[in-house]
């Protein structure tokens, strides 16, 4: 017991704890994401829905804006808070999860925001389409887009921007 609690405290761990604290980092990064989201899209350009579960769950007051409009603010948010959401995975990747120095420091940085970029894409895709096309909640959408960018960030970071 003690030798998986270490793993938790330094950089090499077997690949179940390195997942497993990937997975913490990315929680941190995702709550950076998720609050500057939805007070983009609560207060600075409104795009939740009356029915959208935030918005029933804290009694939000909303401004109505149809799907289509919507849909371009949800693109718009998203791509403010990508940056900032992605510097937090970035550096919490590199002090506790994966080994940096596979590349040049700019080249790292360089290729984790490209696979970034490359999942966000995907997701924003799909996340677009499901309010676009299916009315689909912005809540929900947002998580479509979240789980497809964990799937595709963990695999390109380990085995493509560092040493896995």
């Amino acid at each position: 017991m003690k030798h998986i609690i270490r793993q938790f405290f330094q950089r090499e761990a077997h690949p179940v704890i390195q997942f497993i604290k990937y997975a913490m980092c990315g929680g941190a990064a995702t709550m950076v994401d998720l609050v500057l989201f939805n007070l983009l899209a609560w207060k600075v350009l409104p795009a939740l829905g009356a029915n959208d579960p935030l918005v029933r769950l804290f009694g939000l007051d909303v401004v109505p804006v149809d799907d289509m409009l919507r849909a371009k603010r949800y693109y718009l948010i998203k791509t403010i808070t990508f940056f900032f959401s992605n510097l937090t995975a970035y550096i919490l990747n590199v002090l506790w999860v994966f080994k940096p120095g596979r590349h040049s420091r700019l080249k790292e940085i360089g290729l984790f925001y490209a696979v970034s970029i490359v999942s966000w894409l995907i997701g924003m895709g799909l996340g677009w389409m499901l309010i676009r096309y299916s009315g689909w909640e912005t809540s929900f959408a947002y998580l479509a887009n979240m789980v497809t960018s964990v799937m595709i960030n963990y695999v390109c970071r380990k085995y493509l921007v560092f040493h896995g």
